[in-house]
């Protein structure tokens, strides 16, 4: 196994909590790491890389994401510094870029990993919605990981601290553009970060309703998500989406009002630590697939919720 790169999301000016458990996961493997920070100010965030060998700081902001470009700056930085082995966080941003920087490598990509041996290069992912775990075996020059967030212990970061070298932009024909960015300015929790999650589907009622359940997420410090069924009534933005076609989260408890429970949002909370679900109809199929189950109105059951919780220091 050679050198061990892992890219670095920032927001609001730290690390996301998933990079974190990417660069303890790099550090454990013994192996010199690599931080690849797009960012034209790392030094608000410099004692986060203590330990590890190098960062690479490519100056430029990722609110100038462009598809194209930064794929094939990381695909030149992983040959030029021999990152054999490349990990990062499952998230919006790696879905679209790190399948751009495999085919530039001619190397393999494995998302939303949940075990990784670096030693062996032998993963573990869900497939088939969940329902069954794939092993693969890894043989490429060139392989990279994608990690699902809250799965890996994250570290404390010690260390000398590592040395900083820095890399251009590479500018190549765009075959992507980017129209319009819609940026969540909500300064929500990112439920995709969170370890306590607050969900509302279709029997929300209206968007009026589904503001409550930031109320009861102020208390528990958690992160509001929502169903497609929610989404799409626009009770709640798309970034919120929890499922097969929004994000794949895993909390450590996870509370569902007013969700039916469908295959299509499950699989994308199935592995959350605790399951509460509260639905007023008692067949509704979330109650199978629940630890917890409240049968009654969620607009009763959430007021009491949110003060027996106040309670609470």
């Amino acid at each position: 196994m050679g050198n061990i790169g892992v890219l670095i999301e920032i927001n609001n000016g730290s690390l996301k909590k998933i990079n974190k458990e990417a660069l303890s996961l790099a550090k454990s493997s013994g192996n010199d790491v690599y931080a690849i920070v797009f960012s034209n100010n790392i030094d608000s965030f410099s004692d986060e890389f203590k330990g590890i060998k190098t960062i690479i700081n490519i100056k430029t902001d990722m609110d100038d994401y462009k598809p194209d470009n930064y794929a094939a700056t990381l695909s030149e930085i992983i040959k030029k510094y021999s990152l054999n082995d490349f990990i990062a966080g499952y998230t919006s941003l790696t879905r679209d870029m790190l399948p751009r920087v495999a085919a530039k490598l001619n190397g393999t990509l494995v998302n939303d990993c949940i075990e990784i041996d670096l030693e062996n290069r032998t993963i573990v992912k869900p497939i088939y919605a969940g329902k069954l775990l794939q092993q693969y075996k890894l043989k490429d020059e060139y392989n990279l990981y994608s990690i699902r967030s809250n799965v890996f212990k994250i570290s404390d970061l010690d260390g000398n601290a590592p040395n900083v070298e820095e890399f251009e932009l590479i500018n190549v024909d765009e075959l992507t553009k980017i129209n319009e960015v819609i940026k969540d300015d909500s300064g929500n929790i990112d439920v995709v970060d969170a370890e306590i999650i607050i969900s509302g589907g279709r029997g929300m009622g209206s968007k009026e309703n589904f503001e409550k359940l930031f109320d009861l997420a102020t208390i528990l410090k958690a992160g509001v998500g929502a169903s497609r069924a929610a989404v799409d009534a626009e009770y709640a933005s798309a970034n919120m989406q929890v499922g097969q076609t929004g994000k794949v989260v895993n909390p450590k408890l996870y509370l569902a009002f007013g969700i039916s429970g469908a295959i299509q949002h499950f699989v994308g909370m199935k592995t959350s630590k605790v399951i509460v679900a509260i639905n007023k109809d008692a067949d509704a199929p979330i109650f199978k697939k629940a630890d917890y189950g409240i049968i009654g109105d969620l607009f009763t059951v959430l007021p009491l919720l949110k003060e027996e919780l106040s309670k609470i220091d």
